[in-house]
């Protein structure tokens, strides 16, 4: 069974591309995306935890 870790980070609007593109590279997909009513974001990341 594949076990799962969590993060939650804020995404600036400005830079939201450089963001999620950093995170990708770490092996994090993006699963969810919130407006926090600021005009920025908040992502919602899983990555497979490697034994």
């Amino acid at each position: 069974m594949t076990k799962w870790e969590y993060q939650v980070a804020p995404i600036l609007n400005h830079a939201a591309a450089q963001i999620l593109n950093n995170f990708g590279a770490d092996g994090w997909e993006l699963v969810s995306i919130l407006d926090n009513g600021t005009g920025n974001y908040v992502g919602f990341f899983k990555r497979a935890v490697s034994e």
